[in-house]
């Protein structure tokens, strides 16, 4: 009897499913996402291969499972371990994700190249060719574990000699993969990218909502029944979003974004969700003509090519997960030549620029209602929290009464409507890092209970408004 097969519409967005085709997805509102898929029915499997290898389940009392600590394997890439949490946890699924050419092959191709030492590695291509990879390889540097050079630079020269037990190949049916990884045994395995592979038994294209899912889905049992890492290299849609459906995100225990300006040099590897660890962990790369390079202390890089003294430059510390960093805020503030100011933010939020600036001109007195205003982070960060406020606030008006900011000095702080300072979480580690950077000076909220004290080398001045913080920082003749 052969299998009936029918063809419905699938959104390659949320993956809801539709008998006819439509140009907006009723589910997610996206237009010109509905695909046609051919589906074929088959009948049901008497028998469904387990998690545990074929073997039923048996429940068990919570009291007699084992409360040890999963033993990570350690990544000789510090700034990758933190994003991980700490390194990489056997039969984990890792999914990353970022803009075209941000660096996200670069960076396991790297850790493959440094992880290959340990164990026998797997990279599978579904993109690239050997020899483009290959090409890469060789260019690159790659951190050695046992290298002295490793712990102060990161990374080392590529000497020509590639290590033993680091596979590759070009393969896209997910069939095939399980071959290879069945005769190879790796202890991790790269798939480059999961919209390129495809299980053949589907009638979808590769990269369709099916085809993603099934394949994320069998690396999946994969990982949790043999105990192998997998990483997936995922493509982000216009949004900036891992392309897809939504369920790819809940199959697999961490996902990482790879971000950053491409007219930067700085990389910022974010992770959103983690099974096995803290959220919301930073790691900073720098992309060079030898590949990523660690940024052990970002801080101070972002502020070496600071001017110090000028007007429109203020100093913000902001929490990156457990990470503080100080980053340079510049403000400028110019006439316009038009009927309506513009407000032009880059690193900050567009909606947090208007509130900054309406209370600037209506609790501060600073006349900003014909004037352009432009902020911009340096080292092309994004600040989403209100801790840098207060340094934006102090930019613009450092840039249009053009006072400089005093140089040795931090500003921390929310900005609330009526004009008032509120505290922000971590003050004492944003204080720390500031110190340790050689800052004397830090103007922040005042505070309404005894709380941790402040560091004893660093001056911290306690300001209750927004007016009181301007005449702390600025230098007016």
């Amino acid at each position: 009897m052969m299998a009936k097969t029918y063809s419905q519409y699938v959104c390659q967005q949320c993956g809801r499913r539709s008998a006819r085709q439509m140009g907006r997805c009723p589910g997610c509102g996206e237009w010109n996402t509905l695909v046609e898929e051919i589906i074929e029915r088959k009948p049901s499997a008497a028998t469904h291969i387990t998690r545990s290898g074929g073997h039923r389940s048996t429940p068990r009392r919570l009291s007699e499972i084992s409360n040890e600590a999963e033993e990570r394997i350690p990544v000789p890439i510090e700034e990758f371990a933190r994003v991980l949490g700490g390194g990489i946890v056997p039969g984990s699924v890792v999914l990353i994700g970022g803009d075209p050419g941000i660096g996200k092959s670069t960076l396991l191709l790297q850790t493959t190249l440094a992880m290959a030492e340990r164990g026998p590695v797997l990279y599978v291509s579904g993109e690239e060719s050997e020899r483009q990879i290959k090409m890469r390889a060789t260019r690159v540097s790659f951190p050695v574990a046992s290298s002295k050079t490793a712990k102060t630079e990161g990374t080392e020269a590529h000497t020509g000699k590639f290590p033993e037990n680091l596979y590759l190949v070009t393969e896209t049916s997910l069939d095939v993969i399980l071959e290879h990884i069945e005769n190879i045994k790796p202890d991790l395995i790269v798939i480059d990218s999961v919209q390129t592979t495809y299980l053949p038994e589907l009638e979808s294209s590769a990269g369709s909502v099916s085809q993603v899912r099934e394949t994320a889905s069998r690396l999946r049992e994969l990982a949790k029944t043999t105990g192998v890492t997998v990483f997936l290299i995922g493509h982000v849609t216009k949004e900036g979003t891992i392309a897809g459906p939504r369920v790819l995100e809940h199959i697999v225990d961490a996902v990482l974004y790879l971000e950053g300006d491409r007219f930067q040099t700085y990389r910022l590897l974010r992770t959103v969700k983690n099974r096995y660890g803290a959220t919301s962990e930073v790691g900073v790369f720098e992309m060079r003509e030898r590949g990523l390079v660690e940024i052990t202390n970002p801080s101070e890089a972002f502020l070496a090519e600071r001017m110090v003294n000028a007007p429109g430059s203020a100093i913000a510390v902001t929490m990156e997960g457990t990470r503080p960093l100080l980053v340079e805020i510049q403000g400028l503030t110019s006439p316009t030549n038009f009927g309506n100011p513009r407000r032009t933010p880059n690193g900050i939020d567009f909606n947090r620029l208007l509130l900054i600036s309406a209370v600037l001109t209506r609790r501060v007195g600073v006349r900003l209602a014909e004037q352009d205003v432009f902020v911009n982070v340096i080292g092309g960060l994004k600040i989403n929290e209100p801790a840098a406020d207060l340094a934006v606030a102090t930019a613009i008006a450092s840039s249009i009464k053009d006072a400089p900011v005093r140089a040795d000095t931090v500003l921390i702080g929310e900005v609330g409507l009526s004009g008032e300072l509120r505290m922000v979480g971590q003050m004492p580690a944003r204080l720390r890092e500031a110190e340790k950077l050689g800052f004397k000076q830090a103007i922040v909220p005042r505070r309404l209970s005894k709380g941790e004290p402040w560091p004893k080398g660093i001056s911290v001045i306690e300001v209750r408004s927004l007016r009181e913080a301007l005449k702390a920082a600025l230098i007016e003749e």
